[in-house]
């Protein structure tokens, strides 16, 4: 079992940054990938960015490649998700979650575990 926690939504304008946190507790989170998704109303959940925990590889969707980062600190077991120039269309709800296969995919039914969500709103 894995438990998430994000933080760090809020509102911004265009252009803006943001940074996500995802704190995560539970046993042998080195077994464990983290993805971070987003929900806009009336659309399908998206992954954007997922980290193996163990060594660090990274994967992105090529919506936020070149102004997302995802990077974890071990010693916080914590996933941040770094969001530069930040458009109107990122608005969404972000959530983070837990796969136990350490699988760099962002298949939705691939992750067991799901945090609360944060919501990102990019507005003028």
């Amino acid at each position: 079992q894995v438990q998430l926690v994000e933080s760090g939504g809020g509102l911004v304008q265009p252009g803006g940054s943001l940074r996500l946190s995802c704190a995560a507790s539970g046993n042998n989170l080195d077994a464990y990938a983290i993805g971070w998704f987003r929900q806009a109303p009336g659309k399908e959940r998206e992954g954007i960015a997922c980290v193996t925990l163990i060594d660090g590889m990274t994967y992105y969707t090529n919506s936020v490649k070149g102004r997302f980062t995802i990077s974890r600190d071990n010693d916080k077991n914590t996933v941040y998700l770094q969001m530069n120039r930040l458009k109107p269309e990122d608005t969404a709800v972000y959530y983070c979650a837990a796969n136990d296969k350490a699988l760099l995919r962002l298949w939705v039914s691939l992750y067991d575990f799901w945090g609360q969500g944060t919501q990102v709103s990019v507005s003028s």
